[in-house]
């Protein structure tokens, strides 16, 4: 039986909140993933082209800076990881996490919130980041916040034992 971690990065609470859940329905640990310096509603005003996440997504290379602990992801087979959508693919501090830990022959499922917009490009955008022998899957999109029969038929219904 695999050990299953639920690894989140979320601007708002919206991604938390699904995050949350899913841990609590599958039986996962969870894990935040905190920018050091987090983001305030003027960084998040994805209309202003001089705000902080629209000048992230810009830069393919950006990698912001995550509150380092001592985490590590080394006890876990499968690790679902959430986030938003921002412009069509995962915020880049996502990347900052998958760079940061050692995914070698673990498996990634993808879970992600957004108003309106879709997973686009996220998996091969973030299977830059991680070992060849990583396996990302483009797991969910939730545009509502699903309860936990919900999620946990999702995760069951991917067969990860």
């Amino acid at each position: 039986m695999s050990k299953n971690l639920v690894a989140y990065f979320s601007a708002s609470g919206v991604t938390k909140h699904v995050a949350q859940n899913l841990a609590d329905a599958i039986g996962a640990d969870i894990y935040e993933i905190k920018p050091e310096v987090p983001y305030s509603d003027a960084d998040l005003n994805w209309m202003d082209k001089n705000a902080r996440s629209t000048v992230e997504m810009k830069d393919y290379n950006s990698r912001p800076q995550m509150v380092d602990d001592d985490f590590s992801v080394t006890d876990y087979d499968v690790i679902f990881l959430g986030f938003p959508i921002w412009w069509y693919i995962a915020p880049t501090i996502i990347n900052t996490f998958l760079e940061k830990h050692d995914f070698s022959n673990k498996k990634i499922i993808l879970f992600a919130t957004s108003g309106g917009s879709g997973f686009g490009r996220t998996v091969e955008n973030l299977k830059n980041s991680v070992a060849n022998s990583t396996e990302i899957i483009q797991g969910e999109l939730f545009n509502h916040n699903p309860d936990m029969q919900t999620l946990k038929a999702w995760a069951d219904n991917l067969n990860i034992d």
